[in-house]
């Protein structure tokens, strides 16, 4: 672990290879496990505000459990995410064929919204928990994304810089500057 700025960082994001692999997990993300993307509380607020013009880009069973649970809910820890449908899908993902896909991304790639997604899917395999004085920046591992640490190994991917675009929307080009810095004092 190391500080940058109000963040300590897990060396694991400097030393861990990653490329997402949709092609073999067909966006498992988007379906399995037992909760919704985290969210912030900002992010809740665009949810509800972009909700209308995302709305046609989702599946029938997305907009009946967004209309029945709201754009957001709390999580049994006290959490805000996203909400699932019948406890496994995230009501916001879409299919192409049998792949899992995001509504919202998929909104903005075509123009439609100009928020990409929640940061906390952006950011995927990095994990932030903010405290009162510093976040912390971790490396999430999931035996679903085994396939996505092969592909970063044989293009030699290191995690940040896989999501550089998302460490940059959430913290900054100058503290993204300085992580590569520390990247390469490592390396030496």
């Amino acid at each position: 672990m190391f500080q940058l700025g109000k963040t300590i960082v897990s060396e694991e994001i400097l030393e861990k290879e990653f490329v997402c692999n949709l092609s073999a997990c067909k966006g498992a993300c988007c379906v399995d496990g037992d909760a919704g993307a985290p969210l912030s509380k900002e992010e809740t607020k665009i949810l509800e505000d972009i909700f209308p013009k995302v709305k046609p880009y989702l599946r029938e069973e997305g907009i009946k459990a967004i209309e029945e649970q709201g754009t957001w809910v709390t999580g049994w820890d006290g959490g805000l995410e996203t909400p699932l449908i019948e406890g496994r899908d995230c009501a916001y993902v879409i299919f192409d064929n049998d792949t899992a896909l995001c509504g919202i991304e998929q909104a903005y790639n075509e123009g439609i919204v100009d928020w990409k997604k929640p940061i906390s899917c952006h950011l995927y395999p990095i994990r932030i928990k903010d405290f009162s004085d510093f976040s912390a920046v971790n490396y999430h591992k999931w035996d679903i994304c085994s396939d996505a640490c092969e592909l970063g190994k044989e293009l030699s991917v290191p995690v940040y810089k896989f999501v550089k675009e998302a460490l940059v929307r959430r913290f900054g080009q100058e503290w993204y500057d300085e992580l590569e810095k520390v990247a390469k004092e490592l390396k030496k």
